[in-house]
């Protein structure tokens, strides 16, 4: 991965010394805009962006201009881990540093299915993280926990630890929500009493996504009458083998009231399906997540893992449980995603910039971030043409 991020940045060179002008208190730094082709050259001041300019040339030597990418899904990254007994406020800041350097300048930390002393212990070491250091709370808006309200079947169930499963509980949320930024909870409403404490979790104010389930089709329109509006990596998290209709796949991708977060790594989905998926949600009703893990970016091999067990990491970044064709997280980070995203799919590079930027900002509620305008926070990533990652300001700075 690196030497490909390294080919890359030779190849941007020549762009990039017209693309980014200036060590004063305003900066510029020039690319082609996504969705015109034109060139936008925006300055900069402090950490925020105080113009954007549109330039009636067109330069095709520039890379694309594209706000900093945001990952709504990250279980760890480089060898760090945001769960069990890994979990620390340094390990937070040292995976918001590698991810910023690599273009994914927000992310959301994501703590997995355990024991509810486990879940507020990776909540700390989370607060903790941005209570010491401003430029990790602006990277990180809250968290999010998956599970362990999730289904015990085997397939729905994935890698998450059977003997920790248990129903939704909003009185366990709140408590949860004491320790750090509980943003949104991943859950599977196929009890019969979720409803009610799917609407009591929202009250609260934290989101409600759909995932990990075997849910019907009732249950699942039932939990999005109770204010679910998300779906966690949907087409995974599930059996391998369904219904042709009616099934899971096909209530969520109906529902818009969901918004359906999309694997994009090659392996958790299959370029068209995950094409068929993002069209048929429609504009701003998905967005590329990465399901990151530790393991993220390692040798190819069989590892242990302290939370998950025993994993394989497969030469082409496929991670499995070990002996098994389960997946059990992705060997990649958002900025792959995209590359893999633009070159494998129809999609094209506005509709991938608003799935990894401008959606997940508006799940977020953060203005600042997610566009490249004046008044956003200056998070902003130069693409080459195969869609990798060029150059990155973060917070106005290089990370």
């Amino acid at each position: 991965m690196a030497q490909r991020q390294r080919a890359g940045r030779r190849r941007g060179q020549s762009a990039l010394h017209r693309a980014v002008q200036g060590a004063g208190p305003v900066s510029v730094i020039e690319g082609r805009d996504p969705a015109t082709g034109q060139v936008l050259r925006a300055e900069i001041d402090g950490e925020g962006i105080v113009a954007v300019h549109r330039l009636a040339a067109r330069d095709p030597g520039l890379p694309w201009l594209i706000p900093g990418l945001i990952d709504l899904q990250v279980n760890g990254y480089g060898g760090f881990d945001v769960n069990g007994a890994d979990a620390s406020p340094d390990a937070v800041a040292s995976i918001t540093h590698l991810l910023a350097g690599r273009g994914v300048t927000t992310w959301v930390p994501t703590i997995i299915t355990g024991t509810e002393e486990a879940i507020t212990a990776s909540l700390r070491a989370v607060e903790d993280a941005r209570r010491a250091d401003p430029v990790v709370a602006a990277a990180i808006p809250f968290a999010h926990v998956e599970g362990p309200f999730l289904s015990g079947e085997d397939g729905p169930r994935g890698a998450h630890d059977l003997a920790q499963i248990r129903p939704v509980d909003a009185a366990e949320v709140a408590r949860w929500a004491g320790h750090g930024p509980l943003g949104y909870v991943t859950v599977s409403p196929h009890t019969e009493g979720a409803p009610a404490q799917i609407a009591a979790i929202v009250a609260s104010g934290v989101r409600v996504a759909l995932g990990h389930t075997h849910a019907s089709p009732a249950q699942l329109q039932a939990a999005a009458d109770a204010g679910a509006t998300l779906s966690t990596h949907l087409g995974n998290g599930i059996f391998a083998t369904l219904p042709r209709h009616p099934n899971p796949i096909w209530t969520q991708l109906a529902d818009d009231r969901l918004t359906a977060g999309l694997i994009g790594d090659g392996h958790h989905l299959p370029a068209d399906t995950l094409t068929a998926m993002a069209r048929a949600k429609g504009p701003g009703r998905s967005f590329l997540a990465s399901d990151s893990v530790a393991l993220a970016g390692s040798a190819p091999g069989r590892y242990h893992q302290p939370v998950g067990g025993d994993v394989e990491l497969h030469p082409d970044g496929r991670l499995t449980m070990a002996d098994s064709p389960l997946l059990a997280g992705s060997g990649v980070n958002l900025a792959e995603v995209v590359a893999f995203v633009l070159t494998h799919t129809p999609l094209g590079l506005p509709t991938v910039v608003e799935m990894a930027c401008a959606t997940p900002a508006r799940i977020i509620g953060d203005a600042r971030i997610g566009r490249v305008q004046a008044g956003a926070r200056a998070d902003l990533v130069l693409l080459d043409e195969q869609g990798r990652v060029v150059d990155v300001l973060r917070q106005g700075v290089r990370p």
